[in-house]
C-alpha cells in the first residue's frame, strides 16, 4: 500500500539519530556525514523540528529529549525493516554464540558508525552489569567508543575495571591503562592499572610473574565477570607491538590471521602462536559469563571469522552493516 513509507521512515531516523551522535551540528556537516544535499537536509529537519524532536540555535542542530525517545522507539522497528535483525541472527547462528548486534552504515566510510557501535556496546554492558562486579578490557579505538555511553545507576556500586593486558603501541588514549582510568570516572568505579610492556623476554617474564603487583593482577583476571575487548588481525597487531621483521616471517609462514589477548589464531581459529605477554589468558577469559566483543571494518572480515572459530559461546558481538553484509558472504 505505501511501499515509500519506510525510505521515508528511514531517511528521517538517520537524520534524527546521526545528529544525535554529531550534535550540536550544522547542516552542511550533516549533509556531508549523510552523504544528502543541504536542501534534503534542510528540507526534513525542518519537519523534524516542527514536530519538536530537534532544537536548533547559532551552535547548531541538537536532539530534544522527544527526538531521543523517538530514536529508541523505533530502533527495534527500523532494525527489523532494514533486515539488519535478520542479519544478525543469521550470524549469531554460524558463530554460536549468545548474541550480535549490527548496527547500520559503514565503519570505513562514516566516522558516525563508531560512535553507534560503542553506543550498542554500552547499552548491553549498562544493562547486564551489575554490583561487585570485576571488569577487564583492552585498549584499542572500538573499545574506547563505549565510554561516553557509560551511566551508573543504583544498582551499579563497586565495580572494578581492571586494564586487560599492559602497554602497546604508541596511542596512549587507547590504551587500555587510560581507558581503564576513563570508564571508572565515568561510574564512579575503582579501576586497576598494570603499567608494563606487553611482550617480554623469558627470563623477564618468569621474574614478573613473582612481582606482587601481577600476582594481585592475575588474581583479578581470575575473578573478572566481564571482558570488553576488540579483535584485531594478526599483522596489524604484530606492528603495533613492534615485532621484528623475523616474528612477522613467523607469522605469516604459520599463517596467523586474527589476534586475541596475545593469541594469534589461523583461518581455522587454531592457536598458531602466542606472546609471553603480562594480561588476562584466554582460559581466564573463557571462565567469564559476560564477554562484550566489538570490532568493525573490512580489512578485519578474516579475522573475525577466524577468531569466531573458536569463541566462547557467551560472547555478544557488536559490528556494522558493511562488516557483517561481508561476513555473511564469505559464510556462503
Amino acid at each position: 500500500m505505501l511501499p515509500e513509507m519506510y525510505q521515508l521512515l528511514h531517511t528521517r531516523y538517520r537524520i534524527l539519530q546521526t545528529v544525535q551522535l554529531m550534535q550540536p551540528v550544522g547542516r552542511r556537516v550533516l549533509a556531508d556525514a549523510l552523504k544528502m544535499t543541504e536542501r534534503e537536509v534542510r528540507k526534513e529537519t525542518e519537519i523534524l523540528r516542527e514536530q519538536g524532536l530537534l532544537n536548533s540555535d547559532k551552535s547548531g542542530m541538537v536532539c530534544t529529549e522527544d527526538g531521543f525517545a523517538v530514536i529508541e522507539q523505533l530502533q527495534a522497528l527500523v532494525y527489523e525493516w532494514s533486515g539488519l535483525t535478520q542479519l544478525a541472527l543469521t550470524l549469531e547462528k554460524q558463530f554460536n554464540v549468545q548474541k550480535v548486534i549490527v548496527v547500520p552504515g559503514n565503519f570505513d566510510e562514516d566516522e558516525t558508525v563508531l560512535t553507534l557501535l560503542g553506543k550498542e556496546a554500552a547499552k548491553h554492558f549498562n544493562e547486564s552489569v551489575n554490583s561487585g562486579q570485576i571488569v577487564a578490557i583492552t585498549g584499542g579505538k572500538t573499545v574506547a567508543s563505549l565510554a561516553q555511553f557509560l551511566q551508573l545507576d543504583d544498582t551499579q556500586k563497586n565495580i572494578t575495571f581492571v586494564a586487560a593486558r599492559g602497554g602497546i603501541g604508541h596511542e596512549m588514549q587507547m590504551q587500555a591503562n587510560t581507558l581503564v582510568a576513563l570508564f571508572a570516572a565515568k561510574m564512579n568505579a575503582q579501576y586497576r592499572t598494570l603499567f608494563l610492556p606487553e611482550h617480554l623476554s623469558e627470563q623477564a617474564y618468569q621474574a614478573m610473574l613473582k612481582e606482587p603487583m601481577v600476582v594481585d593482577m592475575m588474581r583479578y583476571y581470575d575473578q573478572s565477570d566481564c571482558v570488553i575487548h576488540g579483535i584485531g588481525s594478526a599483522e596489524e597487531m604484530a606492528i603495533r607491538r613492534n615485532s621484528s621483521p623475523e616474528d612477522l616471517r613467523i607469522l605469516e609462514e604459520k599463517g596467523a590471521v586474527s589476534e586475541a589477548f596475545g593469541y594469534y589464531f589461523n583461518a581455522e581459529g587454531e592457536i598458531v602462536h602466542r606472546i609471553r605477554t603480562i594480561g588476562i589468558q584466554l582460559e581466564q577469559v573463557r571462565k567469564c559469563n559476560n564477554l562484550i566483543a566489538v570490532a568493525a571494518g573490512k580489512q578485519k572480515v578474516n579475522a573475525i571469522l577466524s577468531y569466531f572459530k573458536v569463541a566462547p559461546k557467551q560472547t555478544v558481538f557488536i559490528t556494522d552493516e558493511a562488516t557483517a553484509n561481508a561476513i555473511a558472504e564469505s559464510l556462503l
